[in-house]
């Protein structure tokens, strides 16, 4: 999902990275609010996406942005601009796809190099879903009574889902930019918020 604005955009990205023959797959989640980016996180998936069709969703309203896999969360980025961090609300995204060739990064530092003797490569999708608030939108969304993800029930991760994200987290999570005290010396304060 991208707002298509250049300088402070705002952008939800499920990213599927490259792998290795017979090595899971890994897909990448991100978060851009208000034109900075950076918000990597990286799993590998507990099946092959290539084998059959999966459902990857994203619930997003004014507490959180969740990031789903076939009902599972695989990520959580909260609405902290209380503490001044930047949390995309104002501007409406629209949902796009593509293929584009990562090579120096993407597949596994670059050490993997796409083969280009596999092209043309394909992305398919089925039973695509979208509800939403319609532009103006953020603003007068949240206080809609129809808006069912704005509801209680999807303030927060209740108890199982609470569990499954953790359980990914444990054992699935291969990246995250929070832990990366290379790139990040200092820890983002998004990242002390917890789950």
């Amino acid at each position: 999902m991208n707002s298509d604005t250049d300088q402070i955009r705002d952008e939800f990205d499920f990213e599927f990275l490259g792998n290795r023959s017979g090595q899971p797959y890994s897909v990448q989640t991100n978060v851009y609010a208000y034109g900075k980016g950076g918000r990597e996180q990286r799993i590998n998936l507990w099946f092959d996406p290539a084998a059959d069709f999966h459902t990857y969703s994203i619930l997003w309203n004014h507490q959180h942005v969740v990031f789903y896999v076939d009902e599972m969360p695989i990520r959580v980025y909260k609405n902290n601009e209380a503490k001044g961090i930047p949390f995309p609300k104002m501007q409406p995204m629209g949902v796009y796809s593509t293929l584009w060739e990562a090579d120096d990064w993407a597949t596994r530092g670059g050490l993997e190099k796409i083969d280009w003797n596999k092209a043309p490569f394909y992305a398919y999708y089925k039973d695509f879903d979208i509800e939403g608030c319609i532009i103006p939108g953020p603003a007068t969304c949240a206080s809609n009574p129809s808006n069912w993800w704005e509801g209680v029930t999807y303030q927060h991760l209740d108890s199982v889902a609470a569990h499954r994200y953790r359980w990914v987290r444990m054992n699935h999570m291969i990246y995250d930019y929070c832990t990366d005290q290379r790139r990040n010396p200092v820890t983002p304060p998004e990242c002390m918020a917890g789950i």
